[in-house]
Parts: structure tokens; sequence; C-alpha cells
């Protein structure tokens, strides 16, 4: 039976390579008629681009993308407060930067090579609607243009997103919060470093009233920002509201061209479990978070990289299941909250920090973080993923990862 999943976004495209370099039969299932073309998260961290690199899609990755090593702290009063380099890895991976590439790239190309792939079936503009995970196997009941019918599989994996249809099919809790304010995005094709000298490629620039997350990308420079809870999209949204916006980070005359823009709710939600019998979640569907520090869609990929080599020990080694999944349940929900949510909420909360105490401490820490070797080295480490991939690993063996959480081992 194959392997079945649900998604067709970035983590779930991961997932399906992953399997077929397995050698594993997969059918992967999506609601959309074509690939999705969501460009919100745009970040691959080292530690992602390492474990992608097995894929072979990381050297096109790097030919579209922007490699990016150093990002900055900034304030919107008092300009630069720190700037960290990514550099301080070189030691430690290949990949010292952060990559930038929207997400939509990623998709297209591993599109591309599962189309061509034996044992890899793609169900574009199909829905799952009722979804069982059995001792011996699983099985989905589909909703298609072709019609509907109910297919057999060895493991579901849900990667379908923070509304994921296998999570609510499951019944499995989305515990969390929602923020007040929506967060809105919008592109630009204005270099925006010509407008703010100094800017680095990657910014996050804290101010009481109204945060900023500036980056750019081989495409545009984009800019997110915080939309009041009581304020309508429409206006939020109008022509007119956004190029105020943009002017109101650095003036432009000939005005800003918005080449797009996104505005979307954000959480901090996570599954009550990872793994319901042979079902599993995956990336938002088991866990949302805010977008800044760019680490949801790497911690997804990580999800998919670990669920994957678990399954293919399990088929192609006789592996037990139980062990192997319990162990991916526990290590990426541990994961997820220890670092995914923990790190994104106080990044969000240091951005919009109002009490002006609290914002001279925020700034103070982050020069002297910044003007040590070694706790910068830290800081990027963690913000980079390396630390947590160090530590818990990813796909480790139950045993190994047993005896590495138990001795405090981070090989």
């Amino acid at each position: 039976m194959p392997v079945i999943v649900v998604g067709g976004g970035p983590v779930g495209m991961v997932a399906a390579a992953a399997l077929a370099r397995h050698g594993i039969r997969v059918v992967l299932v999506e609601s959309e008629p074509v690939p999705q073309t969501d460009w919100r998260a745009s970040t691959f961290h080292p530690a992602t681009l390492e474990l992608l690199d097995g894929l072979g899609v990381v050297e096109q990755m790097h030919a579209e993308g922007l490699t990016v090593p150093v990002y900055q702290f900034r304030d919107r009063t008092e300009g630069l407060v720190a700037e960290f380099d990514f550099g301080l890895l070189a030691a430690e991976t290949p990949y010292p930067y952060r990559l930038q590439l929207n997400q939509q790239h990623l998709v297209r190309m591993l599109h591309e090579r599962l189309a061509a792939t034996p044992g890899v079936e793609l169900r574009f503009g199909t829905s799952v609607t009722a979804i069982a995970a059995e001792a011996g196997g699983a099985w989905v009941q589909l909703q298609g243009q072709a019609g509907s019918g109910q297919l057999r599989a060895g493991f579901v994996i849900g990667a379908d997103g923070a509304t994921s249809s296998v999570r609510r099919l499951l019944d499995i809790g989305f515990d969390g919060f929602t923020y007040p304010e929506q967060f809105l995005i919008a592109s630009t094709s204005v270099d925006m470093r010509e407008v703010l000298p100094g800017l680095a490629d990657v910014n996050y620039i804290a101010d009481p009233v109204q945060w900023l997350f500036l980056l750019r990308t081989r495409e545009a420079w984009r800019a997110v920002w915080p939309v009041p809870a009581d304020r309508p999209d429409s206006e939020a949204t109008d022509p007119a509201t956004l190029q105020a916006q943009l002017q109101g980070i650095a003036q432009y005359p000939p005005g800003y061209p918005i080449t797009d823009h996104q505005i979307y709710r954000v959480h901090q939600r996570i599954a009550s479990t990872f793994r319901l019998g042979r079902a599993v979640l995956v990336g938002d569907a088991a866990h949302i978070n805010s977008p800044i520090g760019g680490v949801g869609l790497n911690s997804g990929i990580h999800d998919a990289l670990d669920v994957t080599a678990r399954l293919a020990r399990i088929l192609r080694e006789g592996a037990p299941v139980d062990p192997e999944l319990d162990e991916f349940a526990d290590v990426r929900r541990r994961v997820a909250l220890e670092y995914v949510q923990a790190d994104t909420q106080r990044n969000t909360e240091r951005l919009r920090e109002a009490d002006e105490e609290r914002r001279q401490r925020n700034r103070a820490q982050l020069r002297e973080i910044a003007a040590d070797p070694e706790r910068a080295r830290a800081w990027v480490r963690r913000v980079s993923l390396l630390e947590s991939v160090q530590r818990f690993g990813v796909g480790r063996r139950p045993e190994r990862a047993n005896t590495a959480t138990s001795t405090g081992s981070h090989r």
C-alpha cells in the first residue's frame, strides 16, 4: 500500500519527494487544482538546507535564491541595534547563511521532479472527506473532479496546513491563541537599501506603535507590519493605505510600486498530538506560529524529513511502527514547543514591546549578545535551527534518540 501525503505545499512536497527517494510508493493529494503559489514564507535556514541536500534541489534553490549571511535588529527611533552574522557558523555547516527564496519555487522544483518519478501519483483538485487510521493501515475517502472513492494506505501524512482536514477528521485538538491584530505583507521593486542606508537584507524593526519586518528576495523587497484588529481588510489593503504605510517606512517621492500583498491572521497553536495510529501531522497541520524568525516552514520541513526517515525504516527494514512514530510525535512536538513556539513568540513580543524600560533592556541585551562572539555564535546556532537538530536529530532511531536526550548528547 502507498503512503498518502495530504497537502501539496512545500512540506507535503518534501515529504513526497523524501518517500520517493526511499523507493516508497506515494500518492499526494491536494485540494487545489494546481501546485500552490503562496509566497509568504521565504527563508531557508542552514539546518534545513543540509537536510534538503539529499533531495537534489539545493543547487537549484541557490541558483534562484539569495544568500543572506547577516541580519539586523533595528529600532524605528534609534536605528541599528544589533547585527548577527551566520558566518560564525562556518565551521559547523556548509551553509552559514539564510537562503531567501519564495516557497512556491521549492514547490515548483519538487513538483517537476515528482511528476517524472515512477511510483508517485499526484492527485490535484482532490479533497479528503473521511479518514481512518487503523492498526494495520489507513484509508481515506477522496472527492475530486473524477468523482469519489476510497483509497487504502499504509500510512497517512497530514501536511495540509493550518486548517488541516486530516487533523479535523481525526478530531485532534489544536490549542493556542490568535493574535488580535492581523499581519500584512507587501512587496515592492524599490531597493529599500537606497532609501534606508545601512539596511541589511533581513531586518526586524521594533516599535511600540507599528513594528516592521523588512527582507529582500531576488524578486522584490517585502515588508510585514501589523494591522489593528478594528481596521477593516478593505481599508488595510487599499492601494492608498499601502502606499502611505511604505512611505512611513522611508520617503520615496516617485511612489512605491506595490507588486503584491496579502493580509492574514497569525496564530500560536499546536496539535494535542502529532500522531494518531498510522496517521501523522507535519508542518502547519501540527503547529502554526508567528512568522517573526522565519522558522515555521523550516520546522515543517524537518517534521517531514523526520517522519519519512522513520517510515523508510518501517517499510524497508521492518522497524516496529509504534516506537518510531511515538518518537516522531514526542520529539517533533517538543521541538515545536521549545524552539518554534517559544522563539517566535519571544521575537514578536520583542518587536511590539510598548514599555520603554523593557524596550531599553531588550536593546541592551541584543547589543551585549552581538558584541560577544561566543554568545553571538550560540544565538545564531539557535535561530538557524542547528541547535535543535544537533540536540534532537531528524529521524534519529528511537534507541539513539532516547540515549541522547537522557545524557544531554548533541550528536
